[in-house]
């Protein structure tokens, strides 16, 4: 019987990282379980998901590693979220300039820079996330924080639909929606995030996950069983 493993999930976009812990927590039986960072309900990928004490006492070493997405820009639109779910701001038909300009653009970005956390996020204000007072109608501004992109690398475009594909590797706590949007900005027309893949966090690749579609499965506990790594085996990995 499974007591406590660390489980890479590859979740699919639609259902948020909640609704990924609660169905571990019913195929597992155990109360005791938390994720390694969370993924917005459009995102898929890798999610870390760790069942029971032992493994749940690693998700701040296992948040710390860095990672690595494929990020899909929608250029010429930029929304009060950054990405898809957000109000439509304002729209600009991308040129053949703002393409011209993609990679002396993309070069600003890489290395070191300081993002302020969008008003709709995970961020904490006074123990409560940031987009639960932006549901308010509350934008909470925090100060800028260190994040340091290690790769950025176009790896398509599509001039006709004004969309771009972006490889990201980055230190933990970077926010890919921001750099949608400030690329946008630093071009000229606007963009925002449409689809957002994690391919890999600190050691882990989604590869290696567990399709998130067998957690809704009757042998879930079995699927469960077969991709779990104990927390000892985590740890040595750290």
């Amino acid at each position: 019987m499974l007591e406590s493993a660390v489980v890479p999930v590859d979740k699919p976009a639609g259902p948020s990282s909640f609704r990924m812990v609660q169905l571990v927590r019913r195929a597992s039986g155990i109360k005791k379980v938390g994720h390694a960072g969370t993924l917005d309900p459009f995102a898929s990928g890798l999610l870390l998901i760790c069942i029971g004490r032992p493994a749940t006492r690693l998700v701040d070493r296992l948040m710390a590693g860095d990672k690595e997405y494929e990020a899909t820009l929608q250029l010429g639109v930029s929304t009060a979220t950054h990405d898809p779910e957000g109000e439509v701001l304002e729209r600009r038909e991308p040129s053949e300039a703002h393409f011209a300009a993609l990679d002396e653009a993309l070069a600003a970005f890489r290395g070191e820079l300081w993002q302020s956390p969008p008003a709709f996020s995970a961020a904490k204000h006074q123990g409560k996330p940031l987009y639960s007072y932006a549901r308010r109608g509350e934008m909470i501004e925090k100060p800028p924080r260190r994040a340091l992109i290690h790769e950025l690398r176009l790896l398509a475009q599509d001039r006709d639909q004004g969309r771009l594909v972006l490889r990201v590797r980055c230190s933990k706590g970077t926010y890919i929606r921001s750099l949608a949007h400030d690329l946008g900005q630093v071009l000229g027309c606007g963009a925002h995030l449409v689809a957002l893949r994690r391919l890999a966090s600190g050691g882990f690749r989604v590869e290696q996950a567990l399709a998130g579609e067998r957690l809704l499965e009757p042998e879930a506990a079995v699927a469960l069983a077969e991709y779990a790594i104990a927390p000892a085996a985590v740890e040595a990995r750290l």
